[in-house]
């Protein structure tokens, strides 16, 4: 049974990462848009696609398309920060989270300058040079990979044996399913 629970925290966990670092990211493109005048059209958020803003108006396009990576890698990072500071006992789930959106913010923007891929072909285009794009991964991903170190046993890996505290892995389920119809909610894929 203990590894049905190990697994609810694993998967849930894996969700919460994948959905929350879209979710950030988008939310930096559209405050990013607010801030300095822009009017969103649409923002696509979905479990089954990759998340995208669309704006009708952007009068400062390096600054929002920057905001969205900048704002996904801050904000998790924060509300981690937060949730440790406060002793709660889910923090190590928020701690891996926090990784994953600085893991995957960073080699999007990093690994994606080489092709020019989405955000990172708008930021050249819009004047970033390669360096900072490279830059911005070379901080982001070591940042992110040491904030996973050293979690595997409160995931019930390792000497854990599969034990985990089941609190924490059924609210980060609950926190999954509640990404699950946020971006069902927002859609527009």
């Amino acid at each position: 049974m203990k590894r049905m629970h190990q697994t609810v925290l694993i998967v849930s966990t894996l969700l919460a990462s994948w959905l929350g670092m879209q979710a950030v990211h988008e939310t930096g493109h559209v405050l990013g848009a607010w801030v300095s005048g822009g009017t969103v059209k649409q923002v696509v958020l979905s479990p089954w696609t990759i998340s995208r803003t669309d704006l009708v108006v952007n009068p400062a396009p390096l600054f929002v398309v920057w905001a969205g990576p900048v704002f996904g890698v801050l904000c998790p990072v924060g509300i981690w920060v937060v949730a440790t500071r406060l002793r709660m006992s889910g923090a190590f789930a928020l701690r891996f989270i926090a990784g994953f959106c600085l893991i995957a913010n960073g080699a999007y923007i990093a690994v994606g300058s080489f092709d020019r891929v989405g955000d990172c072909g708008e930021m050249l285009k819009q004047g970033s040079d390669l360096w900072q794009l490279w830059c911005f991964g070379a901080v982001t991903i070591p940042a992110g990979l040491w904030l996973w170190q050293g979690q595997g046993p409160q995931f019930g890996l390792g000497a854990a044996q599969g034990q985990v505290d089941l609190a924490v892995a059924y609210r980060t389920f609950a926190g999954a399913l509640l990404l699950v119809v946020l971006a069902c909610v927002v859609g527009g894929a």
